[in-house]
């Protein structure tokens, strides 16, 4: 384990994102799959677990009034315009079966980082935790946005890389190569909590 107080951070595991019912579906339900992250993602949200850390799941949801999010990208565009289906108690708003009883804690924001819009910096601080380990979908989108806002806001964030997918594995590759860049890097499964 390294010498830090560190919790895993799970980015938008939720039906909305990657099943193919979902609102994200049809961009990201096949590749998801195809990639294997989901079970690779909860066998190391289970490992962490053991070794004590906090794993922390959060949700992008639109509640009644639009919380904080603001349409000023086509993506917030669009989600906007589909705010019922990202409802707080809507279907695709729940964790994926896999690991929806893996959760320590849940935030629900309307921003692409996880770390946006909601009092989770605070909540990391008060307990005590500088790392990160960023599981998740999309890579160039809320795991990109999570791991350079987390960077810059003090945390030693590192992405689990065989824990994370994107719609296109060119993108991927390329986001993978920012993060490495604009974070303390990436981890696998395998090496994650190693302390070199």
């Amino acid at each position: 384990m390294p010498d830090r107080n560190a919790a895993v951070l799970a980015l938008h595991w939720q039906v909305n994102v990657i099943r193919p019912e979902g609102f994200f579906g049809p961009m990201l339900a096949e590749p998801v799959a195809a990639a294997g992250v989901v079970h690779r993602a909860a066998d190391f949200h289970d490992k962490a677990a053991a070794l004590g850390l906090p794993i922390i799941f959060t949700r992008f949801t639109v509640p009644e009034g639009e919380g904080r999010l603001v349409r000023n990208t086509a993506f917030m565009e669009s989600v906007g315009a589909a705010q019922h289906e990202f409802r707080p108690d809507a279907a695709g708003s729940r964790l994926i079966d896999e690991m929806a009883g893996q959760a320590d804690h849940i935030v629900d924001n309307q921003k692409l980082s996880g770390l946006a819009g909601n009092d989770l910096p605070r909540w990391l601080v008060e307990n005590d935790i500088d790392t990160l380990f960023l599981t998740g979908v999309a890579t160039n989108l809320t795991v990109e946005q999570t791991a350079r806002h987390g960077t810059d806001l003090g945390f030693t964030v590192y992405t689990v890389a065989d824990c994370v997918a994107a719609a296109d594995p060119h993108i991927h590759t390329a986001s993978l190569s920012n993060i490495a860049l604009a974070s303390a890097g990436l981890r696998t499964t395998t090496d994650a909590f190693h302390t070199s």
